[in-house]
């Protein structure tokens, strides 16, 4: 059995594996997107500038398909199916029918309004937004306040954690530890199969969560375990 408030550097598929049936009380995680590597330079110098970056997530992390393997994994170890999803909306429709349509979850759709998105919008809308899905079945989702219950995030992308953590995609703490906040309670386990950065393992110290992550890349093992060592419980 894996230990708690820990991060395995694996394949999360084999590691999951030996998690047990219905010991998982909560999974939030960010699973790789589809992205196309196309090219954006030719539409203006402002896409040719952040090209790198597109690369950057293309070659690294967000071209993988995410299989119903994974999902029937996550659906697996939880105690009930409470799993909240990140993804684009590419990802959507599978998502959909394999928790909803198949397992006959109650879902809800996050937003994350970035303020200060990128101003490419040629031929397109802005990729102002991100969104998370909420899986739950006999479960509860318990938000302490009207901001709390909100299921949009207005906030901007943040540049300076981007740059310090070394990460294309990282999410703002803030709204991971609203999630936490919301689904779990004070010393139950949730899970992290995509940790990636650091995110919602600082969530779940600083709010008293007991933590199991996975992450296949040691560079984001070993940013996680850095910001870990400087995080502290806030509970109240």
């Amino acid at each position: 059995m894996l230990k708690p408030n820990k991060i395995y550097c694996w394949d999360c598929l084999e590691v999951m594996k030996q998690i047990p049936d219905k010991s998982i009380d909560l999974v939030i995680t960010d699973p790789p997107y589809l992205i196309e590597n196309t090219r954006a330079g030719w539409k203006s110098n402002l896409a040719e500038s952040i090209q790198w970056m597109n690369t950057e997530l293309w070659e690294w992390i967000l071209t993988e398909w995410i299989t119903d393997e994974y999902l029937e994994e996550l659906v697996r170890v939880c105690k009930n199916t409470n799993i909240y999803l990140r993804c684009n909306h590419k990802q959507i429709k599978q998502y959909l029918d394999f928790f909803v349509w198949k397992y006959e979850c109650k879902f809800d759709i996050l937003i994350w309004n970035k303020t200060n998105a990128t101003p490419l919008f040629h031929n397109k809308y802005l990729t102002d937004k991100e969104y998370c899905l909420y899986f739950r079945k006999w479960w509860y989702c318990d938000p302490k306040s009207y901001e709390s219950a909100k299921t949009v995030f207005n906030g901007p992308i943040n540049i300076i954690d981007k740059n310090l953590r070394w990460h294309p995609t990282i999410k703002p703490l803030e709204i991971i530890k609203r999630l936490v906040d919301n689904s779990s309670k004070i010393w139950q386990t949730i899970l992290d199969p995509f940790l990636w950065s650091w995110t919602t393992a600082v969530a779940c110290k600083e709010l008293g969560r007991n933590r199991i992550g996975i992450e296949i890349e040691q560079k984001y093992v070993d940013i996680a375990n850095k910001r870990l060592e400087t995080t502290t419980v806030s509970l109240f």
